[in-house]
């Protein structure tokens, strides 16, 4: 019988991992989120860019080729932090897309609400130090900064996108300046020689070095905000990747979807998808265009390296303090590749604000550039996967997930469907912390996401049945999966506005369309999600 999974569900196992959740012996967490990662761009996942500490965590830990997160920043955050859907939490859609039909609904605050607790604050109350450095973007008032949901000590960007330098030039006109806070204080500057992966790593050792021997198990929050535009870096990695991408975007798709068949992450047989929308095919671009486009790509590619070379600094030195063999650790990307270039987003064309960049070839990658490398390189970043992220498609919201630690099956790769929500439930599992009825005084919602700890260890090999429903939404678009087959709907301008079926086994880049084939199934699925958005209460955005 089908299963559709929209009432409120939450599996909080008995601990799998002997011993791991008693008094003195709780793991420590290390969660670690890039910032729109294309789902083939570390090598793990069939991308050339160099990335030997990651790669070295899915070999001792379990690799996951078909997990799901939202289209884009705060919505995957909110799902991430609350174990439920984004319109259960407060982010039905991003604070900066809210228009006036929106306001005021519940689920569209626009910040992490008060419907749910909050995954630091339920393991601070349960003994463990919490720390977060990087990129919030799920509140931006004083009473909305991390330091108010649980986090012991906070240095964090709170906004969408900036800077990776001190300058705190924002990408938005109305982000600009950035807003940073450190510890519930907002901060006016950032030291001179900030460079955000590396600050990052540097704030999260520090802490943990603090109350290190204290007795007390950590959950360490690592959000970078590599590689999310403007694509920056320092050196050595600014110069590593010169002429690595001359032959272009569609050259490099291409590559990747071989190499993901030849790791045996999709099917030989899987298509190629097709021309992306938005994107020049790259031989009809002119010279400039293409330097410029490859020069965006290596200064992209040099920033997930340095983001791999600081997130292994983290690692090096738990096992330094003999911690590592105790931690828990979670690596995923908050949604897929971005197709913006930097005049794409609202009002960044305006002349007061572009007057303030450097936006010259000699200076791309460097302070005072603003450049994001487009929908070109979006798509080679999505590899064997269709669009990118702000759609739906599985480009968007299929997104790398590795987890390894005590008790967890080591190099191992799994097919199974498992979604953003799936985390708290089994960081709160392996952690032996209940998900509360009541926090601080007030009724929460239980999580939707089910542990995964029985996939983790090997007992199971699936998390969601064949006849489970799961689906989402965002900004106008659809899905909806049962087993193997998703329905998508794409609105304007990717997509037709116009529900397609796909096989996702068989064809993960959806270049099939199954509708005319498969119209009783498609008409289930559409109906399902119909049901889903009256549940979690979507309000479609009036323009």
């Amino acid at each position: 019988m089908q299963r559709l999974i929209l009432n409120s569900f939450v599996v909080l196992s008995s601990i799998m991992f002997s011993g791991m959740a008693q008094a003195g012996d709780r793991p420590n967490i290390l969660l670690v989120m890039a910032d729109d990662l294309g789902w083939s761009d570390i090598g793990s996942y069939g991308g050339e860019i160099e990335t030997p500490r990651l790669d070295e965590l899915a070999a001792q830990g379990m690799l996951f080729t078909d997990f799901h997160a939202s289209v884009s920043c705060s919505p995957t955050r909110a799902m991430l932090m609350s174990g439920n859907d984004n319109h259960i939490a407060g982010l039905g859609t991003m604070s900066e897309m809210l228009v006036d039909n929106q306001r005021g609904q519940p689920g569209y605050e626009g910040y992490l609400n008060d419907r749910v607790a909050a995954l630091p604050e339920i393991l601070q109350s349960a003994g463990y130090n919490t720390y977060m450095a990087g990129k919030w973007h799920l509140g931006h008032s004083e009473d909305r900064l991390p330091f108010t949901r649980g986090f012991d000590t906070t240095l964090t960007m709170l906004v969408g996108g900036a800077s990776h330098w001190a300058d705190r030039l924002g990408i938005l006109p109305e982000d600009d300046p950035a807003k940073y806070a450190s510890n519930g204080q907002f901060l006016e500057t950032l030291p001179t020689d900030f460079y955000s992966s590396r600050s990052y790593a540097d704030f999260l050792i520090k802490s943990i070095r603090a109350n290190r021997g204290d007795g007390k198990p950590f959950f360490g929050y690592l959000a970078f905000t590599a590689p999310h535009d403007p694509v920056h870096v320092p050196e050595p990695w600014m110069s590593k990747y010169d002429g690595w991408y001359d032959e272009g975007y569609d050259v490099l798709k291409t590559k990747r979807w071989t190499a993901s068949k030849e790791l045996g992450l999709i099917p030989n047989d899987a298509p190629l998808p097709g021309p992306q929308p938005m994107t020049t095919p790259w031989k009809e671009l002119q010279l400039y265009e293409r330097q410029t486009e490859a020069r965006g790509m290596e200064v992209y590619a040099g920033m997930i390296d340095a983001m791999d070379y600081h997130y292994g600094r983290v690692i090096d030195f738990l096992e330094d303090i003999g911690e590592l063999e105790n931690t828990i650790i979670v690596f995923l990307s908050d949604n897929g590749s971005n197709p913006f270039y930097s005049v794409d987003y609202p009002g960044a064309d305006e002349p007061e604000f572009i007057a303030q960049f450097d936006h010259s070839y000699e200076n791309l990658g460097h302070p005072g550039s603003n450049y994001a490398y487009g929908p070109g390189f979006a798509a080679a970043s999505s590899g064997a996967l269709g669009l990118y992220k702000q759609t739906v498609g599985e480009g968007g919201i299929r997104v790398p997930l590795i987890i390894a630690g005590p008790g967890i099956s080591k190099d191992q790769t799994t097919g199974a469907f498992a979604y953003v929500w799936d985390i708290l439930p089994t960081l709160l599992d392996a952690a032996g912390v209940d998900y509360p009825e009541t926090f601080n005084g007030r009724q929460v919602e239980p999580p939707r996401g089910r542990s995964m700890l029985p996939l983790l260890t090997g007992d199971e090999n699936s998390l969601y049945g064949p006849d489970e429903i799961v689906a989402g939404e965002m900004a106008g678009g659809k899905w909806v999966r049962k087993g193997d087959f998703k329905a998508v709907l794409v609105p304007a301008p990717y997509g037709d506005g116009s529900w397609h079926l796909f096989d996702l086994v068989s064809d993960p880049g959806e270049s099939i369309d199954l509708s005319e084939k498969m119209p009783e199934l498609l008409l289930e699925l559409t109906t399902a999600w119909e049901a889903y958005s009256e549940e979690v209460g979507v309000v479609p955005a009036q323009l």
